[in-house]
């Protein structure tokens, strides 16, 4: 196996899909935000300063995703036809799961997307809980799943 963005020359390089089947491609992604108890009411309750928590970072996510290859030098201009955010609030443990699922029929995989929509959902649930928690941590951001094209399906295995 070799990077796949780097040429013969060791020079970074944007690859090639034009040869690629047009198939249907689905990434999820997942990571988590720990915080504290209190800021975690304040989302449950709809009660933060700031507003609606979590309809904002969901907008925020969905908003990343589409700008991934804005971001991320190497990545494909992607149509994406969907993006869906979820959160799961867990209170035993005073975290919010977040999980971003991006689907598309093309030439090249969604995984950057479904990272780059989590990541902009945990850093604006941040950015909104910030005040009464800065001692937030982001952390455990990963690709559980992706398939579509040539590699065909691939899970996480997190057993």
């Amino acid at each position: 196996m070799q990077l796949s963005h780097v040429n013969q020359q060791g020079e970074a390089n944007m690859v090639d899909v034009s040869g690629k089947a047009v198939t249907t491609r689905e990434a999820i992604a997942e990571g988590e935000l720990h915080l504290s108890a209190e800021a975690l009411a304040q989302v449950k309750n709809n009660s933060a300063a700031k507003g609606d928590v979590l309809a904002v970072a969901r907008i925020a996510g969905i908003q990343g995703a589409k700008q991934c290859a804005s971001l991320i030098p190497l990545c494909h201009p992607l149509a994406l036809s969907k993006v869906d955010i979820e959160f799961t609030l867990d209170e035993q443990n005073n975290r919010i799961i977040t999980r971003c699922r991006c689907k598309l029929n093309g030439q090249t995989g969604v995984e950057m997307e479904a990272l780059t929509g989590v990541n902009v959902a945990l850093l604006t649930l941040f950015d909104m809980c910030k005040a009464v928690d800065p001692a937030m941590i982001m952390t455990n951001v990963r690709v559980l799943h992706k398939q579509g094209g040539k590699s065909g399906q691939w899970s996480r295995d997190e057993g």
